[in-house]
């Protein structure tokens, strides 16, 4: 997936409460799903649709525990969103930069 795509695909996964509610809970670690199900309150059929969804667009990972799929938050892709937002921050902090230095100015 181009890195265009993947931020594009992270961003629209991030867009739903229910999926960050579900990074909150495997960021600590490899979970099964019923376990995410049960405490994000959502059935398991629903919960694995949205890690299903997570995976896919590079921000949790997948393994296999015999017959458990256990998923994790990919640090990987929420680097890549994290990357595309600070690109932001330049001209923001520039702009508070600026505005301060006006303030004093006239304060001073």
């Amino acid at each position: 997936m181009e890195a265009a795509e993947s931020i594009d695909a992270a961003l629209r996964a991030l867009a739903d409460q229910n999926r960050r509610a579900i990074l909150r809970v495997i960021r600590s670690g490899p979970q099964p799903v019923g376990a995410v199900a049960e405490t994000v309150g959502l059935s398991q059929q629903t919960t694995s649709h949205h890690l299903r969804t997570l995976h896919k667009a590079g921000l949790a990972t997948l393994s296999t525990d015999r017959t458990r799929h256990l998923y994790a938050v990919n640090t990987d892709g929420l680097a890549a969103v994290r990357s595309y937002l600070d690109e932001f921050w330049p001209d923001k902090l520039a702009t508070l930069k600026s505005v301060i230095e006006q303030r004093e100015a006239k304060d001073g």
